[in-house]
């Protein structure tokens, strides 16, 4: 019974059943499976324990639809995170490479100042040796004749000139070298401190992805347990039911089959009382001086019979469900702004996100070249995540999209689709907010309401149905 109660009727069944049974005993015809069946009070107490377990199952199920919703910003939050990371990341790569780029240039600068001071120390040894400074006059004098006396002249000139070009370079060069070599060691420095950055950025995702995947793990072990004690107090409690219900028809049955047989005993007793009346009347009739006529005998009043039904009530529960929460105010483009798309692009890269189906998801894995082992805690799970499949899908068509959903977004602002004017290979997001920032999912778009991604962790890459709720941030045609 779904209400823990049984009806005034049913109890009076069970008692008129009860004395029928007594009756029996009389006959030795006590049914056994009466004394089996649970009481009223023992299913009432089990009734009692399951509707405890129902209100521990309500009460479980709100905190665990905010747990959820907890875990379910805590993933946001990783996935911001970890685009951080990589965009420091790259920010440091570059000075990386503007620093060593800093450091060759110091490099030759100090290689080109090395030929200049060996052409200077040339000069002075070559003037020492001739104890002049102006060994040309000697040249000048031993000429054979005015023509090469001219032409001795000039190449004079033209030495003294490169002589003081030598020079100026000199200064020049050293101070370049000088110049490079700060900005290699202010490069250094930036690198230096944009790698700490980014290491403090990786921490803090990978600190927030492995909550976010503990406090998953911790709600789907309290769902099967309170699954399972919901079930199995229901299970008891229709059990129960079911063996009263069962007794009470035996009972029933056993009370119609007594009252069956007092009826006939009645009848054999009413008739064996008329047989014996009938006789003393005849004998009196034969002893009697004058003819009495006797009365008619009295027939004794049949025994009552009566008859119980039973009625019986049940009443279904439901687990109401709970949505997944949304947090964010995304707006998404009211309007398209992006042209029309590039099929063959378009056609490319649907191709190749759609030959990445049933790779694993990986954190922090993939980009332009294929999948990859992601970052800590997926170092050893090659894949993809969002952003690396929609990187790679549009790489092999030629785009360059970017290696973060941000800036998949950001690169493509100015190519904006409305939600009714989506095409294939339009990238949707969502975020968790207004900006651009707050984006922590993308997908790629394939008509009929489908998309493909790399849905998150311990997923593989998937087709699914396009979905949009509060967060969807909007789309971008990077094919336009």
């Amino acid at each position: 019974m779904g209400t823990g109660t049984r009806t005034r009727h049913q109890h009076w069944t069970v008692r008129a059943a009860g004395t029928a049974v007594v009756g029996l005993v009389v006959l030795g015809l006590t049914p056994g499976t009466a004394s089996a069946a649970p009481t009223d009070a023992e299913i009432a107490a089990a009734e009692a324990a399951r509707d405890e377990a129902a209100a521990q199952v309500g009460v479980l199920s709100a905190q665990l639809a905010e747990a959820e919703a907890a875990a379910a910003a805590a993933h946001q939050g990783a996935q911001i995170a970890l685009q951080d990371y990589e965009q420091t990341q790259a920010a440091y790569e570059a000075a990386q490479a503007a620093a060593d780029a800093a450091v060759a240039a110091a490099a030759q600068a100090e290689a080109d100042v090395a030929v200049g001071v060996a052409q200077v120390a040339g000069y002075a040894r070559t003037t020492y040796i001739q104890g002049s400074t102006a060994p040309g006059a000697t040249a000048l004098l031993s000429a054979d004749g005015p023509a090469q006396l001219i032409e001795r002249a000039a190449l004079l000139e033209a030495a003294g000139t490169h002589r003081v070009d030598v020079v100026a370079e000199l200064t020049v060069l050293q101070a370049q070298a000088d110049q490079t070599e700060q900005q290699a060691q202010s490069a250094s420095v930036e690198a230096e401190e944009l790698q700490e950055q980014a290491a403090v950025a990786l921490a803090d995702a990978q600190a927030q992805e492995s909550s976010a995947r503990a406090q998953t793990a911790a709600l789907g072990e309290q769902r099967d347990a309170v699954a399972a004690q919901a079930e199995a107090a229901g299970q008891e409690v229709a059990g129960m039911q079911a063996e009263q219900d069962a007794a009470e028809a035996a009972a029933a049955r056993a009370a119609e089959q007594a009252a069956a047989r007092a009826a006939e005993q009645a009848a054999a007793t009413q008739a064996a009382q008329a047989a014996q009346a009938a006789q003393a009347a005849a004998a009196a009739r034969s002893t009697a001086p004058r003819p009495v006529t006797p009365a008619p005998p009295t027939a004794a009043a049949p025994p009552r019979s009566s008859s119980s039904g039973s009625s019986s009530s049940s009443s279904g529960t439901s687990t109401p469900s709970t949505g997944g929460v949304s947090t964010g105010n995304p707006t998404p483009p009211p309007t398209t702004t992006a042209g029309a798309p590039s099929a063959s692009a378009v056609q490319t890269a649907i191709t190749a996100a759609l030959s990445q189906r049933g790779l694993p998801y990986s954190w922090g894995g993939g980009n332009a070249n294929g999948p990859s082992l992601g970052i800590p805690p997926d170092t050893r799970v090659y894949g993809f995540d969002c952003s690396g499949l929609m990187e790679y899908a549009y790489a092999q068509a030629g785009i360059r999209v970017g290696g973060t959903s941000r800036d998949q977004w950001y690169l493509n602002r100015g190519k904006t689709v409305a939600r009714a004017d989506l095409r294939p290979g339009d990238l949707v997001f969502w975020g968790s907010g207004s900006s651009y920032l707050s984006i922590y999912h993308v997908a790629m778009y394939l008509g009929d309401n489908k998309v493909v991604q790399a849905p998150q962790s311990g997923d593989v890459v998937r087709v699914s149905s396009m979905w949009f709720g509060s967060d969807y941030f909007g789309a971008v045609r990077p094919t336009a």
